[in-house]
């Protein structure tokens, strides 16, 4: 079984044109096409939390979402908001806190794909290497507590610039980090934020950074994409 996950900083829908323009964040999805999507900054971090892409735009998408907004006019858990395709089983959706001097968080859920029960992660970890180690852990400390020993996928802007050096050593031989590429900034990236990591129940099968004219323009990142197959054990 081969599934497509994608992981998108969306700058609360704001473009490098400095307008807020839900639609074309939408049509850089509709590019990319993946069967899973993880959103940082998809919620504003002031007042209501209120969402950046209307429900109701979603709704019109080849995708739902994985309920772990913990306030109504929110799509995400501090930002992080996760999409699946419609027609895959969504179970249980969660929304984890992360250790941290300001807020951030963790969007999970669980969904079945052709019979499989697989774990999905979306997160956007700290700017502050020594927080974002800690959080690594706890993200890791979550999946190994789960009493299920399933599939599991973590996304995210990870704001670590080395591929597998300071925080991203905490993730070990136990799992598959993916790093694309260069994701930010969108226009002329220079650094690789953006990751998808996998447990050793995956293989990769291609990644890539979706670098087309809209994504350059859409957000300050560029989406990452990778494709993956289930292991046969």
């Amino acid at each position: 079984m081969q599934l497509t996950f994608a992981s998108y900083n969306i700058h609360k829908a704001v473009g490098l044109d400095r307008k807020r323009d839900p639609e074309r964040i939408l049509s850089v999805l509709h590019e990319i096409d993946a069967d899973v999507i993880a959103l940082q900054e998809a919620d504003r971090r002031i007042g209501a939390r209120e969402t950046c892409i209307p429900r109701a735009e979603i709704d019109d998408t080849h995708w739902r979402l994985v309920e772990v907004a913990k306030r109504p006019r929110s799509i995400g858990w501090h930002g992080n908001a996760l999409l699946v395709r419609r027609g895959i089983d969504v179970h249980d959706g969660e929304a984890l806190d992360l250790p941290t001097l300001e807020p951030r968080g963790a969007a999970c859920g669980e969904i079945t794909v052709e019979g499989q029960r697989i774990r999905i992660i979306g997160t956007h970890l700290d700017l502050s290497g020594l927080r974002r180690r800690d959080q690594i852990r706890s993200l890791v400390g979550f999946v190994d507590d789960c009493s299920r020993d399933l599939p599991t996928v973590i996304m995210g802007d990870f704001n670590q610039w080395g591929r597998s050096t300071g925080a991203m050593r905490e993730f070990a031989d136990r799992w598959m980090v993916v790093t694309p590429g260069r994701s930010y900034p969108s226009r002329q990236p220079v650094a690789t934020l953006d990751r998808i990591v996998a447990s050793k129940h995956w293989g990769c099968v291609e990644a890539e950074v979706h670098h087309t004219g809209l994504s350059a323009v859409a957000s300050d990142h560029l989406p990452i994409v990778a494709k993956l197959e289930l292991i046969k054990k």
